[in-house]
């Protein structure tokens, strides 16, 4: 009698193995993640050593930073955009990798690699949580290339370079926690317009410059009502991650990020699960 044969699914922490290893193989020989990479290191540069603005009067042109590191993040944290150059920091990289994000996941449908993918029957949230995770590094990079590129057009211009180093560390590591939300919301946003590339890159656009949130923090705080937990959840580190960052505003970063992720993937598996992927 022959004996019958028993195919055991591969566990969960194979199946992230195999597809984080497809994907990151996929990220380093995609060349737009370099284009991408310099393009967050050269932005931030221009933005620093080049960018003048009026002053009080309106009479005389000055340089729209004061210290190198206002470039990284702004001096406090802000609910509502009080002026261009706290808005022009890091939270710029959240831009690219929206950007970046929608052209990375866009191909995968374009070259057939989604239906060759759930062919062999591999898990939506598997996909979710890879992309998840690979787009959250890339992000990273950039933030990293942000930090040197504009360092150097700071320090070049001859800026001021005081700082609190350890908030400024707090800082940045509260924007590359933030990372990981941002990704699984890039990750989501794309899911829903796979079919549609020009809106994917478009949504991913539009949301990573917080356009809808500092409307709605606008229209909170005009009706007198606190913005604080509005801003805090629904834009993250781009609002509380800044050079008088402290412990707190790293544990509030982990907690968003990690919400953000949680919140994103689940709503992007069920997507994937109830839908036609192709």
């Amino acid at each position: 009698m022959t004996p019958e044969l028993k195919f055991e699914s591969p566990s969960f922490g194979k199946r992230i193995k195999g597809m984080l290893g497809v994907d990151f193989y996929r990220l380093f020989h995609t060349p737009l993640f370099y284009i991408f990479l310099v393009i967050a290191a050269i932005i931030p540069a221009m933005v620093s050593a080049m960018t003048m603005m009026p002053d009080a009067s309106g009479n005389t042109m000055e340089p729209l930073y004061s210290n190198v590191w206002q470039i990284i993040a702004s001096s406090k944290s802000l609910y509502v955009i009080e002026s261009i150059a706290d808005y022009a920091n890091m939270n710029m990289v959240f831009i690219f990798g929206g950007i970046m994000v929608s052209i990375f996941i866009g191909h995968d449908y374009k070259s057939g690699y989604v239906k060759q993918l759930f062919t062999t029957h591999a898990k939506k949230q598997d996909y979710m949580i890879s992309k998840s995770v690979v787009c959250a590094f890339a992000i990273i990079c950039m933030c990293l290339t942000y930090f040197i590129g504009g360092t150097v057009g700071g320090l070049l211009v001859g800026y001021d370079t005081t700082v609190n180093v350890g908030s400024l560390v707090l800082a940045i590591l509260g924007k590359m926690v933030m990372s990981f939300g941002w990704a699984s919301l890039y990750t989501f946003l794309n899911v829903i317009f796979r079919k549609y590339f020009g809106i994917s890159i478009a949504s991913s656009f539009f949301f990573g410059t917080g356009i809808l949130i500092i409307g709605a923090a606008a229209i909170v705080e005009s009706l007198s009502l606190p913005t604080f937990f509005l801003n805090i959840f629904l834009y993250g580190s781009s609002v509380n991650a800044s050079l008088s960052s402290n412990i707190g505003t790293l544990v509030i970063c982990i907690a968003v990020s990690a919400a953000w992720s949680i919140i994103y993937n689940l709503l992007g598996t069920r997507i994937l699960t109830k839908s036609d992927v192709y």
